[in-house]
């Protein structure tokens, strides 16, 4: 029997389970551009409650959910602040810029995690010269952080601050589910802090399409008016909304199977030698590996890699990034750790194929 390949590239790389298929070919649907498409009601009143918040709203994607968000809280000659290595601010085209005339304003984190002695200085003065300081984002856990989970404790005292200072808060929480598994802190208490929240259905959860932007009635109110700008508008959406609500239902707790795998392949490449971790001990689903220049580059290890039925991400000439998911079994990553070991030890193919790099 042919294998097929391992793809650690990303979690978005997950195929619909059976049961999935199932509820999504089953579901009851109805035009939600005209708010009458049960199974997204249905999915908006879930995700809202499990985050406790007021309202949600079901939008394609997550890049989406967060340009809404922002929207949301800014206008035209705004700032925002956010951490120099957040999805947002690398791999939303400059969103924040082109759709809603935002400003960015970056703090270097570590993995990620903003501290909130780095926050207090930079609200701007109310001046002409300056853009207004509104809103600051935070993302959790943190994809270039290494799937870092956000301290709640650090969470909790920059946005009392911010809120004090008249500053609004939004939550990434793409990966906000694999947080709350690997730490036990209830969602709500993850969500609370935030003014809005953004999820994602289709990374860890294993959906195959979606997101939502959850908060107050008034604001995803006003989030209606700019998913159709957006272009998000959908009509018989329940059709996807229900492998969402099917992810809530099945895919949450089994989260902590990722981590531990992702846990062992961590394992692995600290054993190697001439691999390392980036970003310290792995706490998600998510590892950075470092090459050393012996080995060659990232891009010739991604392809000896690929030779041996195994994807992974070539982050830059230096590092990769696998992240384990739905798709991965023991027995898939035992065969990558083989793979992994073999790549370091210098059997390659002699030629170099491009992996393809999926970003999310």
């Amino acid at each position: 029997m042919v294998r097929l390949p391992v793809d650690l590239r990303s979690d978005t790389t997950t195929r619909p389970t059976q049961g999935m298929r199932a509820a999504m070919a089953a579901a009851e649907v109805g035009d939600d551009v005209w708010g009458e498409d049960p199974t997204v009601i249905r999915l908006q009143q879930r995700i809202a409650e499990l985050l406790g918040k007021e309202a949600a709203l079901y939008v394609p994607s997550g890049t989406m959910s967060n340009q809404i968000g922002v929207r949301l809280h800014c206008h035209p000659g705004d700032e925002v602040i956010l951490d120099s290595g957040c999805h947002i601010y690398n791999h939303e085209q400059g969103g924040v810029a082109q759709l809603s005339g935002v400003a960015t304003r970056t703090i270097d984190g570590e993995c990620g995690v903003m501290r909130l002695e780095q926050l207090q200085s930079l609200i701007r003065p109310d001046n002409q010269h300056y853009v207004r300081t509104r809103l600051i984002c935070i993302e959790n856990t943190h994809n270039r952080g290494g799937g870092r989970v956000q301290p709640i404790e650090e969470v909790e005292r920059i946005c009392a601050w911010a809120h004090d200072h008249k500053l609004a808060t939004h939550l990434d929480g793409a990966r906000l589910f694999n947080a709350h598994v690997a730490t036990g802190v209830p969602l709500t208490q993850l969500a609370a802090p935030f003014d809005t929240v953004s999820v994602c259905f289709s990374k860890g959860l294993g959906a195959p399409v979606g997101s939502a932007i959850c908060g107050p009635h008034d604001l995803i109110a006003r989030a209606v008016r700019h998913r159709k700008l957006f272009g998000g508008a959908m009509r018989q959406a329940g059709i996807l909304a229900a492998g969402a609500l099917y992810a809530l239902e099945h895919h949450v707790e089994r989260l902590a199977e990722d981590h531990y795998r992702a846990k062992q392949l961590a394992g692995v490449v600290e054993q190697t030698e001439g691999l390392s971790l980036r970003g310290g001990p792995v706490e998600t689903n998510i590892v950075f590996i470092e090459i050393n220049p012996k080995l060659g580059t990232a891009l010739e290890f991604a392809a000896a890699m690929r030779e041996a039925g195994v994807f992974i991400m070539v982050e830059n000439s230096r590092t990769l990034r696998a992240v384990t998911h739905l798709d991965i079994s023991d027995d898939d990553l035992n065969h990558a750790c083989h793979a992994l070991r073999n790549a370091a030890r210098g059997i390659r193919s002699t030629t170099v194929r491009t992996p393809v790099s999926v970003y999310g």
